[in-house]
């Protein structure tokens, strides 16, 4: 696609007629069924001349270049940047969503800036970003334009990142997830309560997309759940979580517990405690995890990444800044040259807690 092409909608694959006369979107578990120009729950997947087409190809809330941690991803290029944007909509419906500005969006307006996948993946090169994040809303509800910008970044060397709930279906989760380098995946809760009353969603295919991505792709993947007072913060519950991944994807799966806000239509809840992100980490490291953190609040024990064999600092953290650096090339420990999971460079990256937004709409 040339870089001054016309940025439309989009045609898409995933999708069937049925008997009715509407159309099926079969990208995600909600298998929206469309009458000619209705939208899904999504908002940017719409019935249109008898398909459905992606409405918001090549059009994006704003581009910015981030720290990797602040995806999270802390065994992923650390002290790198990342090129990250999102578009508009997204498939769930969490009450307490922290980017409900773009995630909740119908307005056009959100849409501010656009670009081709040749445009995004030539300025990631020229910012010197290692990494391109489809993030602020789900890529999977934007998944073909995520999937050429993967692509183009690929033939530059830039690697991908997907911030994901990981809702999907099978066949759209395979196609995704092949152009990708790395995942955060949001586990919400690990209740299917939780997800009916406070998503509009389900359990079940988020665990399936983490067992398939552990199992049957390369992508790097890190897990984040963000903790709510009174709603998925239990012992208990963080208990059986932490239990199910030690036992389905493995102790060197890292996990990010991060602490609530209030915020869009979730205000009655307090401020998570740094307590219970400890409590939690503590929980997570007694049931066989071995690189847990903490996030939205200042815990530098929380946020370093420790050997697990000799308990030597492999990466200090303060915030976002890097501040120890104990790994050697092949991400080995220094001082007992045991071997850290992730994707690691021979040094770290020096992007610190930078945060600058680009323009890169084109003519």
């Amino acid at each position: 696609m040339p870089e001054t092409a016309a940025l439309a909608a989009h045609p898409t694959v995933h999708w069937h007629a049925v008997q009715d006369g509407r159309i099926q979107c079969d990208v995600c578990p909600r298998e929206c069924r469309l009458k000619e120009g209705q939208e899904g729950h999504c908002f940017v997947r719409a019935a249109r001349g008898g398909a459905i087409v992606l409405t918001t190809y090549g059009r994006s809330s704003g581009f910015c270049v981030d720290p990797i941690e602040k995806k999270p991803l802390n065994h992923f290029l650390p002290g790198s940047s990342v090129l990250s944007f999102g578009t508009a909509g997204c498939n769930l419906a969490c009450r307490f969503c922290q980017n409900w500005d773009i995630s909740k969006s119908r307005e056009i307006d959100t849409l501010a800036d656009q670009a081709s996948p040749e445009r995004i993946a030539r300025a990631a090169a020229e910012l010197g970003c290692r990494s391109v994040a489809f993030t602020y809303n789900d890529p999977v509800v934007f998944m073909e334009y995520a999937i050429d910008v993967a692509r183009a970044c690929r033939a530059r060397g830039v690697k991908t990142v997907a911030v994901t709930a990981g809702y999907v279906s099978p066949k759209p989760r395979e196609e995704l997830f092949a152009a990708m380098d790395a995942a955060n995946v949001d586990l919400k809760a690990f209740t299917e309560d939780f997800y009916r009353k406070e998503c509009g969603a389900h359990l079940a295919p988020v665990l399936e997309t983490l067992e398939y991505l552990l199992k049957e792709t390369h992508v790097w993947v890190e897990i984040t759940t963000l903790l709510i007072p009174g709603l998925n913060d239990a012992d208990a519950e963080i208990q059986a979580m932490t239990r199910w991944i030690a036992d389905r994807l493995g102790p060197d799966v890292p996990l990010h517990f991060t602490a609530f806000h209030p915020d869009w239509k979730m205000r009655d809840r307090p401020a998570t405690p740094p307590a219970t992100l400890r409590r939690a980490r503590e929980i997570a490291h007694a049931n066989g995890l071995r690189y847990v953190y903490t996030g939205n609040v200042y815990d530098p024990e929380g946020q370093g990444t420790n050997c697990h064999a000799c308990g030597a600092t492999l990466v200090g953290r303060d915030g976002y800044e890097i501040v120890d650096w104990g790994l050697t090339g092949g991400g080995r420990c220094r001082t007992c040259g045991a071997r850290c999971p992730g994707i690691f460079e021979d040094a770290p990256g020096t992007w610190g807690a930078r945060r600058l937004p680009v323009h890169l709409a084109e003519a």
